[in-house]
């Protein structure tokens, strides 16, 4: 009997024989024929090298995007905005590892992205320590948290799992929330020591040095997850996701797979948390909550669940569209209209629930999934 978990897995990830499991095809090919296939593979790679080298070009392009941007390409204001999109979207690529290359359904991600998050600007304030060591404090201890909390709730499976994190990730919440002894600032949240870090990282002219840490954290993220997927752990957890009981009689240790996909997925959230609290300048109490996990399942079921680049592109455009909105919502054109109609577009995320229905009803595997339906399609006429 399968579980509504297993079920929701199987909707929105695609088979073991995507695109980002191509190695043992590869492995297949004879030595006269390796050549093709190589230069395929830089083919593919190649709109990802020059869509990387256009993002890390932004903060010298002067020019505005009225509707799109608050300002110029490369203001501040654009900047801080384009930096948490990127942030977000690799911290949904490292929920992706779970989620949609192993199909465990986690409510307590949060915990990991919070974890890196407070540990960093409680060891550069309240323990005085310097950059580098603090990083590596909160990703040690993050990847511990994880152990344990995944340890524990790996003991069960389906609904149960999703209910043991989530019951984790609330008490992290509730201690957050309540400040022990002045530690992690309560709801407004724990700002971050800017003696403690350079000086490049701080202030409103340094924003572009603040999007290029967040484009950077995307792109090892991204490579962590292609080598992860490639590897044979990779394809153990495909097998997991899959059909469980199957891997395990095939003899994959289910266990200590799944047990590997919190770990990383854990540890990129908890790098992810570092770099949002450099980036927005402290930890914001919105990242222990269960809300924030539920919205990156949202990321990733919308960009689509397993493929290679759906939760980058889920989380990219969530953020921008939550930030947009808002905006939008107080814009005075929508006083001119119906009080139901401007009541409704007023509701930023009325809208994207709207929009997140529309694209689960119409295209299961994502944004993703359709586009690749689409380029097929005109491919084959």
């Amino acid at each position: 009997m399968t579980s509504p978990t297993d079920h929701l897995a199987h909707t929105h990830t695609p088979s073991v024989t995507d695109a980002d499991g191509d190695l043992a095809t590869a492995a297949r090919t004879a030595p006269g024929q390796e050549r093709r296939p190589r230069g395929r593979r830089l083919l593919r790679a190649l709109p990802a090298v020059i869509g990387l080298a256009v993002l890390a070009y932004l903060p010298y392009l002067p020019v505005e995007l009225p509707g799109v941007l608050p300002g110029r390409v490369n203001a501040p204001g654009s900047m801080q905005l384009l930096a948490t999109c990127l942030v977000i979207g690799g911290i949904a690529l490292s929920y992706d590892v779970l989620f949609g290359r192993t199909g465990l359904l986690s409510f307590g991600h949060a915990l990991f992205v919070a974890a890196g998050s407070y540990l960093l600007t409680i060891s550069l304030s309240t323990w005085a320590l310097p950059l580098p060591l603090a990083v590596l404090v909160a990703l040690v201890l993050s990847t511990a948290l994880a152990l344990v909390v995944g340890g524990i709730a790996l003991r069960v499976g389906g609904i149960a799992f999703a209910m043991v994190t989530l019951a984790f990730a609330q008490a992290a919440s509730i201690i957050v929330m309540r400040n022990p002894g002045g530690v992690t600032g309560g709801e407004e949240g724990r700002p971050l020591d800017r003696d403690a870090v350079p000086d490049l990282l701080v202030g409103v002219a340094n924003a572009p040095y603040r999007y290029w840490l967040a484009l950077a954290f995307l792109v090892l993220a991204w490579v962590v997850v292609t080598l992860l997927v490639r590897s044979r752990a990779g394809h153990a957890m495909a097998a997991v996701r899959e059909n469980e009981q199957r891997a395990a009689v095939l003899g994959f240790g289910t266990y200590r797979v799944k047990l590997l996909a919190v770990v990383v997925g854990s540890f990129l959230g908890a790098l992810g948390g570092v770099v949002h609290a450099l980036v927005l300048g402290g930890s914001n109490p919105h990242l222990t909550t269960s809300e924030f996990t539920l919205s990156l399942l949202v990321m990733v079921v919308l960009g689509g669940a397993g493929h290679r680049w759906g939760a980058v592109i889920g989380g990219v455009l969530y953020t921008y569209a939550d930030a947009r909105l808002v905006e939008v919502s107080n814009a005075a054109w929508l006083e001119n209209l119906p009080d139901v109609v401007g009541q409704v577009l007023s509701q930023p995320l009325f809208i994207l629930g709207s929009f997140f229905v529309v694209v689960v009803y119409f295209a299961p595997s994502g944004l993703t999934g359709l586009g690749g339906r689409l380029i097929r399609r005109s491919g084959t006429r």
